[in-house]
């Protein structure tokens, strides 16, 4: 195939296949607690670890999981804590965030406009070896929570005091999460953009829910649509020069309005048949009078 053909989107599609993976594991547990805008603040709050990056002369993906992770756990104390003043205290990290960013990177010798974009939009040409590497490795460790501990992330997500009250660390749990979507937001950068990922947590996750009736099938479904999504988005803007990842999005809230158009009548159907399978336990019951049996004649 002529897409594999370049080192380039290689590195692309292999980058896109992590990411398709990790957003959605992780956006399930966000979706779950009603924190499904998370990732877009982490986003913000990662540009100034890309300008720091610049700075530096590092690989910006490095200072923007660090900063993150900080972001993100300054955020989950917020919410814990936060009563009133919280929502200002979560716009003021947001906004200082992104503003921060664009001021190092512009401090920067080696930053630029261009460099910029790449890491709001995404961009295919950008994903180098080295970048592939710590993609790789902020990968494994999202993948290996996710599924090494599945069962305390759902319960926290589902019910925190009644997790707590079984004597789960919950608190640490929701770091735990908080920081994992950091990570996720690094990997995702380079392929989605920072100003994206937040959907690609979200959507796949909220399109599974509309024909899936467990958290089970409902995770499996949503990173089997991250991951052809991504793909398919990868490809697309190779073919046709688009950027990926509003490409990559828009897919994704494609197979949302398909599987919600499909969600309709499978809902009906599965009514009719409970429906149905009710009349039949009432019908077998001893004693029970038809609708003749009312009337007089």
């Amino acid at each position: 195939m002529e897409i594999l053909d370049t080192a380039f989107m290689q590195r692309a599609l292999l980058a896109a296949l992590l990411v398709g993976i990790t957003a959605p594991a992780i956006g399930i547990h966000l979706v779950q607690r009603r924190q499904a805008l998370m990732g877009d603040g982490i986003g913000h709050v990662a540009m100034t670890g890309v300008g720091l990056g610049f700075l530096l002369s590092t690989n910006p993906i490095w200072t923007a999981t660090l900063v993150s992770v900080l972001g993100a756990v300054l955020m989950e104390l917020i919410r814990a804590y936060g009563r009133t003043r919280g929502d200002i205290a979560l716009a003021l990290l947001f906004y200082g965030g992104m503003a921060g960013g664009v001021l190092l990177i512009n401090m920067s010798d080696t930053g630029s406009t261009a460099k910029l974009s790449s890491f709001l939009f995404g961009s295919l040409s950008t994903v180098s070896e080295e970048d592939l590497t710590a993609i790789l490795l902020l990968a494994a460790f999202v993948v290996a929570v996710s599924l090494g501990l599945r069962r305390q992330l759902f319960a926290i997500s589902q019910d925190e005091e009644f997790a707590r009250v079984t004597g789960l660390p919950v608190r640490t749990l929701n770091l735990l999460i908080a920081v994992t979507a950091a990570v996720t937001v690094s990997v995702a950068m380079r392929v989605v953009g920072l100003l994206l990922v937040s959907a690609l947590m979200v959507v796949p996750v909220a399109a599974a829910q509309q024909i899936s009736r467990s958290f089970r099938a409902t995770f499996a479904l949503a990173v089997a649509i991250g991951v052809a999504v991504s793909l398919a988005g990868t490809a697309t803007s190779y073919y046709r020069d688009v950027p990926p990842g509003a490409t990559i999005v828009l897919l994704a809230i494609a197979v949302f309005v398909v599987l919600t158009a499909l969600a309709v009548p499978l809902a009906r159907r599965r009514a009719r048949a409970v429906e149905a399978s009710a009349a039949e336990c009432t019908a077998e019951l001893p004693g029970t009078r038809g609708p003749s049996d009312d009337v007089k004649v």
